[in-house]
């Protein structure tokens, strides 16, 4: 029983002890890797050191795959022979802007690179290409592609810079950069806001001339896309990629890409902001025709409020453009439309002038004694009026036989030219003019004929020629 016992109890520890001493073990490998890691990062496991060493091992590999370190990189490639080809191809994503008082347009797009350089070759049993980041593309040779007349221009750079470099087994390598780069357009505003302004971006080589850089159009007319866009005040009506050369005195002639495209102006804008509310002052302008000629404040006031809201949307619209040395469709029209506004109150000017002249001769051949108070015959606009004056106190002037004898001199002298004598005959025009002047109502007869014909004319004249 005893033997049993003890056996039984051997069985145990013999369970047992293999459980027992692995525990510890382990306990002290952790510990003592705590113990090394603490004395490496002073106490804690700097797992960001631990992720840039991945990564720097990684591109380490790759820089050692494209034997980046075997070659100088700041010379191209070919140097010495002949002119290495970069073919570009450009999509454009969007315009943001077009400005005519700066006379530029902003455009975002992605630009792209394709060229060989053989230095870059590498093996590759599944001839797959691979990719890289900007980190690697300040390491190598790109082309120095720039573009001619721009203001302002940036690499996108959220949430990295938008810059992609994919290398071909064979060399072959294709870099496509993400910009947004502003650039002059030299418009003609002579037709504005009836214009259509042809604007250019483009591109060059800043340091290699032709003798080492060749740029070309990689698909032709296919090397230029677009996406749908949309602008507030155009119409892009097209797209096209055209080549040239550009000479510089110093140092020779370079490859040029021009990026044409062609807009056209949207009229309904400046409709409802400039041509109808001009539209709309000069027909208000007309309504003086229809008030009574004696009623001045009611005319003044009209014609005065007219030209002064002609000269504000002349104002308006001057403020929005360049100071141009020529003059502009708009002009024309705003200009032509302020002078039939003025013309409007000049024409009651004259009504009211020769009114007052056809009535002081009235007065003047009424015979009235220098005792007559001339004021108390005047209306309330400053003209005489016949019907203000009573002549029933004035005497008659009684009939003598000089009297008669003085009218019958004068009818003599009215009567039959005798022989020898040559008649004079007033010119029909200047005799329609005394017959207006006499009877000054009729000018405004006739401007509300007048004015809205000549308006209606000028208008038809105009829009064929600009529209």
């Amino acid at each position: 029983m005893r033997v049993a016992l003890l056996a039984f109890r051997l069985m145990c520890l013999a369970w047992l002890w293999p459980v027992s001493s692995h525990y510890p073990s382990k306990r002290r490998h952790k510990e003592q890797h705590g113990e090394n890691t603490k004395q490496k990062h002073g106490g804690r496991v700097d797992l960001k050191m631990k992720k840039q060493d991945s990564t720097k091992s990684l591109l380490i590999k790759s820089e050692q795959l494209l034997r980046i370190e075997d070659h100088d990189f700041a010379m191209r490639p070919g140097f010495g022979g002949s002119a290495i080809p970069v073919g570009i191809d450009v999509q454009v994503e969007s315009i943001d802007s077009i400005s005519e008082v700066n006379m530029d347009f902003t455009m975002t797009l992605y630009l792209r690179h394709y060229w060989q350089d053989g230095r870059l070759a590498f093996p590759s049993s599944s001839n797959k290409s691979r990719t890289f980041d900007a980190r690697l593309v300040k390491k190598i040779w790109v082309p120095d592609v720039f573009f001619v007349h721009s203001k302002r221009s940036f690499i996108h750079d959220t949430t990295m810079e938008n810059i992609m470099l994919r290398v071909f087994p064979d060399g072959n390598i294709l870099y496509s950069v993400r910009i947004t780069v502003t650039a002059l357009c030299s418009m003609d505003f002579s037709s504005f806001p009836l214009d259509t302004q042809n604007c250019s971006l483009e591109l060059e080589s800043y340091a290699y001339n032709e003798n080492d850089l060749m740029l070309y159009w990689k698909n032709g007319n296919d090397s230029l896309r677009t996406d749908e866009i949309v602008l507030s005040q155009f119409f892009v009506e097209d797209f096209q990629p055209s080549f040239g050369l550009a000479f510089y005195s110093s140092t020779g002639w370079y490859n040029r890409l021009n990026i044409n495209f062609l807009l056209r102006r949207h009229i309904f804008f400046f409709m409802l902001q400039t041509y109808f509310p001009t539209m709309l002052m000069v027909m208000l302008s007309w309504v003086s025709f229809w008030i009574d000629r004696r009623a001045v404040p009611a005319r003044v006031s009209l014609g005065i409020t007219t030209v002064l809201t002609m000269s504000t949307i002349i104002t308006g619209v001057s403020a929005s453009m360049p100071q141009v040395s020529y003059v502009k469709a708009v002009d024309i029209y705003l200009w032509a439309s302020f002078l039939f506004v003025f013309l409007s109150v000049i024409e009651y000017a004259a009504v009211n002038y020769f009114t007052t002249v056809e009535e002081m001769k009235r007065l003047r051949r009424a015979k009235i004694p220098n005792s007559f108070d001339a004021t108390q015959a005047m209306a309330f606009d400053g003209c005489f009026h016949d019907n203000d004056i009573d002549l029933t106190s004035f005497t008659e002037v009684p009939s003598t036989p000089n009297t008669e004898r003085n009218t019958q001199t004068r009818n003599s002298t009215v009567s039959g030219p005798t022989e020898g004598t040559r008649l004079r005959h007033k010119h029909p025009v200047l005799q329609h003019f005394s017959f207006i002047m006499s009877n000054s109502y009729m000018i405004d007869s006739y401007s509300r004929v007048i004015f809205p014909l000549a308006y209606l004319l000028f208008n038809i004249i105009y829009w064929s020629l600009y529209a």
